[in-house]
């Protein structure tokens, strides 16, 4: 079977067909920094769990719901560029 897909489709290679690679990169960076100063400062068990969890759990639903199809790491960076140099964008 051929599948013809419009011109304007836009194509994006995803993991699971849910998240794409760069914030699944992003997302790994952003766990392992935590894992590191988690288990830097923290001794016991149960505070490492909830602090990994309640620092990453956020960033996940975010990257998997997603703003809209937009690549977080986009929006991350529209909204650190508005912050230094605020404009109103139209």
């Amino acid at each position: 079977m051929k599948f013809i897909f419009p011109q304007n489709y836009d194509f994006k290679n995803k993991i699971l067909g849910i998240i794409d690679y760069s914030t699944a990169l992003a997302n790994v960076i952003w766990y392992v920094f935590v894992f590191l100063i988690v288990n830097l400062f923290c001794y016991s068990l149960e505070l490492k769990i909830f602090l990994f969890i309640f620092l990453c759990f956020p960033f996940f639903l975010i990257s998997v719901t997603g703003f809209n199809g937009e690549n977080v790491i986009y929006v991350l960076k529209y909204l650190l560029r508005f912050i230094i140099k605020p404009k109103i964008y139209f």
